[in-house]
């Protein structure tokens, strides 16, 4: 289904991506979702704020999430990157996002799956259906080999949705990121095509 969705989309000159799951639906960002993305990071900035660093007060405007949209857009354009918004299932509620960022090509042919949910919606699956979604369009569409996620050694709920997706720990990456005024460690998981 999401093949001939991807295929009509590229003849038409299209550039929005839809991938329905039961729990939800993921759809690439258009620019009219500006005003949700922004009510979405700014709802829970100090939740997410645990795992990633906290934003200067500009990042969480409609003005910088709809520049976020138009780069996401531009990348896309490229088959560097697919930004999506998470919404609940027979809405336009926006409840979350995921991307599969730096895509590379052969040799490597992998790249990147990172997520965050509101807070309201966390716990209910609706985060491994997604990234189970997107990997499989990383692997169906984009004809990739490798799927990659970082993700902090304190952060247990996100540990078990990639392990729940199928995703495999493969290493221990000391102070990889620069989060709220320290240093912090995290693990390499990955998804392979054939796994």
């Amino acid at each position: 289904m999401v093949l001939k969705i991807w295929n009509l989309l590229r003849k038409k000159g299209g550039n929005v991506v839809t991938i329905k799951g039961e729990k939800c639906y993921i759809r690439t960002f258009q620019e009219k979702d500006a005003r949700s993305l922004s009510g979405l990071v700014s709802r829970n900035k100090y939740f997410w704020s645990v795992y990633e660093p906290l934003q200067k007060p500009e990042y969480y405007t409609v003005d910088a999430q709809y520049k976020k949209i138009q780069e996401s857009l531009y990348l896309m354009e490229s088959k560097r990157e697919f930004t999506f918004g998470i919404f609940e299932h027979g809405t336009n509620n926006l409840i979350g996002h995921i991307a599969l960022y730096a895509v590379k090509r052969l040799p490597y042919s992998s790249a990147f799956v990172g997520y965050a949910m509101d807070e309201i919606y966390v716990g209910k699956g609706i985060v491994t259906e997604a990234v189970n979604m997107v990997v499989r369009f990383a692997f169906d569409q984009i004809g990739l080999h490798r799927v990659e996620a970082y993700v902090s050694t304190q952060n247990n709920p996100s540990m078990r949705v990639l392990e729940k997706a199928g995703f495999q720990q493969e290493g221990l990456l000391r102070r990889l990121l620069y989060i709220n005024g320290r240093w912090v460690d995290h693990y390499m998981y990955a998804r392979l095509e054939d796994e």
